[in-house]
C-alpha cells in the first residue's frame, strides 16, 4: 500500500533542522513518500496569528533558546543558538529547494533542505546569500549555478506560492508541519505521534 505524507518546511527554522534528517529516517522506515513543500511561512504567519520573532515578546523569546538547547543536547545535535546570519529571509533558500526538487526529484530536494538547514544553524552561513546557496547545492554535487537561476523562473514561484497557499488553507501555523492521513501534526517533537500513525498505517 502506497503512503504519502505532506513536509511543509520554511528553511529558517531551527525546528526544521532540529527534526529533518529524523523525519526523513522515520518515512524511509515505515516507507511513507515524502511530499515536500517549501513554504513562505512569514506569509501563513500572517493569516494565522503568528508573529515573527522580532515581534513575539521578550519571554516568550527567551523560552524559545531554553527549548533549542535542550533539543541540541538532547538530540546531540550542533545548533548555534544565535547564528549570525538570523532573523533571515527564506525566500532564496526556499525557491531553491523547489527549484532542487523539480529539476532533480524530491531526494536531492531533502538532501539540500538539511544541508541549508545545517548551514545556517551550525555553519554559520548566510543562506539568503546566492554564492553561498550555490556552494551548499554544488558541495552536493548538483548544478548550483543552473539551479540558482531556475530558482528565479516563474515555474518555480508559482509552485512556492501554490505551497504557501495550501499551508495556509490548510490550517498550516508553523514548520516543520506534517499532514499523514488528513491529520496533522506540529513540530519535531510530535514525530513519536507521527511514528505511531505510520505504524498503525502499516499494521505494525
Amino acid at each position: 500500500m502506497s503512503l504519502t505524507c505532506d513536509y511543509f518546511v520554511s528553511p529558517p527554522s531551527p525546528y526544521v533542522y532540529l527534526g529533518h534528517a529524523r523525519f526523513i529516517d522515520l518515512a524511509r522506515r515505515y516507507n511513507v513518500q515524502i511530499q515536500l513543500k517549501p513554504m513562505d511561512l512569514g506569509r501563513v504567519f500572517a493569516g494565522s496569528g503568528g508573529l515573527p520573532l522580532a515581534k513575539r515578546a521578550p519571554q516568550r523569546q527567551a523560552y524559545r533558546l531554553v527549548e533549542l538547547a535542550r533539543w541540541s543536547k538532547y538530540l546531540g545535535m550542533p545548533l548555534n543558538l544565535q547564528p549570525k546570519f538570523f532573523p533571515v529571509a527564506g525566500d532564496p533558500a526556499a525557491r531553491l529547494i523547489v527549484a532542487t526538487q523539480l529539476a532533480l526529484g524530491t531526494d536531492k530536494a531533502l538532501a539540500l533542505t538539511g544541508a541549508i538547514s545545517k548551514a545556517l544553524w551550525v555553519e554559520e552561513r548566510n543562506i539568503a546569500d546566492d554564492a553561498t546557496l550555490q556552494a551548499i547545492a554544488e558541495a552536493l554535487k548538483f548544478d548550483g549555478k543552473s539551479l540558482l537561476a531556475a530558482s528565479n523562473g516563474a515555474s518555480v514561484q508559482a509552485a512556492y506560492d501554490a505551497n504557501t497557499e495550501e499551508a495556509a488553507s490548510g490550517g498550516v501555523f508553523g514548520a516543520p508541519w506534517f499532514v499523514f492521513d488528513g491529520q496533522p501534526y506540529w513540530g519535531q517533537d510530535r514525530l513519536d505521534f507521527l511514528e505511531r500513525a505510520f505504524a498503525e498505517a502499516r499494521g505494525a
